[in-house]
């Protein structure tokens, strides 16, 4: 798993110094918005709305943007959009398998959007079904490393139903059952450690380790889906040493 997280976590550090800054800004903004309107705008009472509103000012998202989000989701403020989650499956090169994860109000430009993607970076549309038994739904925190150890963390955690901990370089990543993300991120919070984000994500089950031609290949077409306004979140079996990742780097 630390490949595919470590790239992943790399990522988004870069995407808030770079120009899809926006995008990201617009999909997180997105995110808060649907939670709401799914479970209300109490944070104290829904606690997908409060993780999405963490995850957005940890990535510097403006407070008047997530008042806004907030309000229009729970329909008190106009302008809010019928947003629904859309699942695509697909192999991308090398045998990749990939999630295609959807927040979109055009369910057929969502679909133009990934097909296309696909289709020009060497990946293939695959039916439902036939990618998703690879991947297990989990909760995953990602905790900055700061002056922690994996043992601290670990003693925060392994009572509320962490399952593993995984040293990603610059940050720990906690995995649990999806249903004791909240637990965890709340044990984490009792302890008085600070988290990056708290989310239910696809793991992967198996990867396919990649060459640095093959890690190119991937982070190319993982780029390409996610250039897309409709496309949420990606998320694949590769991994990638540390060894290949400072080369792709450089």
């Amino acid at each position: 798993m630390s490949g595919h997280s470590k790239w992943a976590t790399t990522k988004h550090k870069k995407a808030v110094i770079d120009a899809k800054r926006g995008k990201l800004f617009a999909k997180l903004i997105k995110n808060i918005e649907v939670a709401a309107r799914m479970g209300g705008v109490d944070i104290e009472g829904n606690p997908t709305l409060y993780d999405a509103i963490q995850k957005a000012k940890k990535q510097s998202v403006p407070n008047k943007n997530i008042d806004s989000a907030v309000k229009r989701g729970g329909g008190l403020e106009a302008g809010g959009a019928d947003y629904e989650t859309i699942m695509y499956e697909g192999y991308g090169p090398n045998g990749v398998a990939v999630l295609i994860e959807c927040l979109t109000d055009n369910r057929n430009r969502a679909a133009s959007d990934v097909r296309v993607a696909m289709t020009r970076n060497g990946g293939n549309m695959a039916d439902p079904g036939s990618v998703s038994y690879l991947f297990n739904r989990k909760g995953v925190v990602i905790v900055p490393k700061g002056e922690l150890t994996e043992d601290d963390v670990l003693g925060a955690v392994l009572d509320a139903g962490a399952e593993e901990v995984n040293d990603l370089g610059e940050s720990f990543e906690v995995l649990s059952e999806a249903t004791d993300m909240v637990a965890v991120r709340t044990a984490l919070q009792d302890a008085g450690i600070d988290y990056d984000s708290a989310e239910a994500n696809f793991v992967p089950t198996m990867q396919v380790e990649l060459d640095e031609d093959g890690a190119k290949k991937i982070f190319k077409l993982i780029d390409a889906l996610e250039d897309s306004d409709d496309v949420q979140n990606v998320f694949a079996n590769f991994d990638v040493s540390d060894e290949v990742m400072e080369k792709v780097d450089a």
